[in-house]
């Protein structure tokens, strides 16, 4: 289960912003317009806030659910019988769940050389990925993708988006739940939390969290620096999706080189 990141003293300093603004629209009732806009303004802010801090867990999942669905809309599925979909049901054979996250993998026939993992356990692998890539090269980046999903990385950019944006920060109804996102919103989720470069240390974090995966699975470990070679040798080509997301593979194959002999 995600587990809210916020805590009872954001909620508290969240609660006295809001108490705070809501006292100082109540004193510029006699203030001017455009001072009373600029308050109103203010107040809608710490409200999108506020809002965007009480969303729960489940309410999270049900957005990542619906980014799921636009991409899967997007996005031409293998079929069952597709070699792509057979090859990927067998490289993860054994792995309907890890770590408390079950998964659900699909194979998109799309030639970029790109995968994600989001946090209701969606797991999608591109073609053009599993092309270059060695069964157990793709388990590694699939190891990585689930550690950005359990570190929290895309917990907190969905946060974000829905503190910035006054349409998806409010979280739904008590008898909804989280309300549906319309596909022009959607897109801009998709933008700011699958299609958006992580920072380096959750980069870092990430690919430490693939070569445990690995290694708890019994997959070769090496296979997870040999990935990064491959595109580091694909660098000059177009179309490579995690190299755009990604930081420079050279040196994330040298440091997991290094990490594994330590």
């Amino acid at each position: 289960m995600i587990k809210d990141s916020i805590g009872k003293t954001g909620h508290a300093r969240l609660s006295a912003l809001v108490t705070t603004v809501v006292t100082g629209v109540a004193l510029a009732v006699s203030a001017s317009p455009a001072v009373a806009q600029r308050i109103g303004d203010l107040l809608g802010s710490a409200k999108k806030v506020a809002q965007a801090a009480s969303v729960t867990d489940e309410q999270m999942v049900s957005y990542f659910s619906q980014m799921s669905d636009e991409m899967d809309r997007q996005n031409r599925i293998a079929p069952p019988t597709n070699p792509y979909a057979v090859r990927l049901t067998k490289l993860t054979a054994g792995l309907p769940s890890y770590d408390g996250l079950d998964l659900d993998f699909k194979a998109y026939l799309v030639s970029d050389v790109n995968a994600f993992a989001i946090g209701d356990g969606t797991v999608r692998v591109y073609a053009g990925l599993m092309d270059k890539f060695t069964d157990d090269e793709v388990r590694c980046v699939i190891g990585h993708e689930i550690g950005h999903v359990k570190l929290q990385h895309g917990q907190k950019r969905l946060r974000r988006a829905l503190q910035q944006d006054a349409a998806l920060s409010v979280a739904g109804s008590a008898s909804s739940g989280a309300r549906r996102i319309t596909s022009s919103e959607l897109g801009g989720l998709i933008q700011n939390v699958l299609s958006a470069q992580h920072s380096q240390a959750a980069e870092t974090a990430s690919d430490d969290y693939a070569l445990n995966f690995m290694a708890a699975k019994g997959y070769a470990q090496q296979a997870c620096p040999a990935a990064m070679d491959k595109l580091a040798a694909l660098g000059g080509g177009g179309g490579i999706g995690l190299l755009k997301t990604h930081p420079d593979p050279a040196q994330r194959a040298k440091r997991m080189r290094a990490r594994m002999k330590s």
